[in-house]
């Protein structure tokens, strides 16, 4: 019997403190707690207003690129919309700073390998490439494009370029390549949309091995069409001449 009247007291005992520590902070706080609205896709300046309305703290905690959500609109709220907290709780909010835009490099001048590159290693890609004539670029090099150096443009745009095809053939005089070495004749060529052609070995007594001792077409004569200049150079050997083709 008094096992029966020490559980039945216990029992009580257990209630009364469950009711005490759990039922009625419960039902205290029941009436102040409320929902936590929905912002997200809301203006930034909508957003906060709502929320304060609310008796709510609206906070804005960062800025996200996000080429979906107009620049200044929310993104994220935290706590979620349908939350239920206290009034004058802080919801943290993220807006979106729209698109990720990047900056163009520079191209001009540069090889269309290399321009590649450049675009690449900050997400761009290479478009559409077109030829002009140049007197002032080298051929084969970028002398323009569609988005100048500095200029912002969305990431995994297209840049379009403009290559040199070198000076106009009428506009384009042999230099002068006496005395110089074959290396150095073949790029003072190349700078001027030249290459070298057959190339022909001479001995002499007072000539220096490796230099350039006569050309054809001669320096001073406009190219024409003419796209190779063949050269006489000077050796050490026996007294025949040779040639060969580059």
């Amino acid at each position: 019997m008094l096992k029966k009247v020490l559980i039945a007291g216990g029992g009580l005992v257990l209630l009364f403190l469950l009711f005490d520590f759990v039922v009625m902070p419960w039902y205290v706080d029941l009436g102040t707690t409320q929902e936590v609205p929905s912002v997200t896709g809301q203006p930034l300046v909508e957003a906060q207003g709502l929320l304060t309305q609310s008796g709510l703290q609206p906070v804005e905690s960062e800025t996200k690129s996000d080429p979906r959500a107009p620049i200044g609109t929310v993104v994220a709220q935290n706590p979620q919309a349908g939350a239920l907290v206290k009034p004058g709780r802080r919801i943290y909010l993220t807006v979106s700073g729209g698109e990720q835009l990047v900056e163009v490099p520079s191209l001009r001048g540069l090889s269309l390998r290399d321009a590649r590159f450049a675009l690449e290693r900050v997400g761009l890609h290479l478009g559409f490439v077109g030829h002009e004539i140049s007197d002032t670029f080298f051929a084969n090099t970028i002398i323009d494009q569609s988005i100048h150096h500095g200029g912002k443009t969305a990431r995994g745009s297209n840049v379009h370029v403009t290559v040199s095809q070198g000076k106009d053939p009428g506009d384009r005089v042999v230099p002068d390549l006496t005395g110089k070495t074959v290396s150095e004749a073949e790029k003072m060529l190349a700078a001027e949309g030249f290459q070298v052609g057959r190339v022909t070995y001479q001995t002499g007594m007072n000539l220096v091995p490796n230099t350039v001792i006569d050309q054809y077409p001669r320096a001073g004569e406009a190219a024409g069409t003419t796209k190779s200049v063949d050269l006489f150079v000077a050796r050490l050997g026996p007294s025949e001449s040779d040639s060969r083709e580059f």
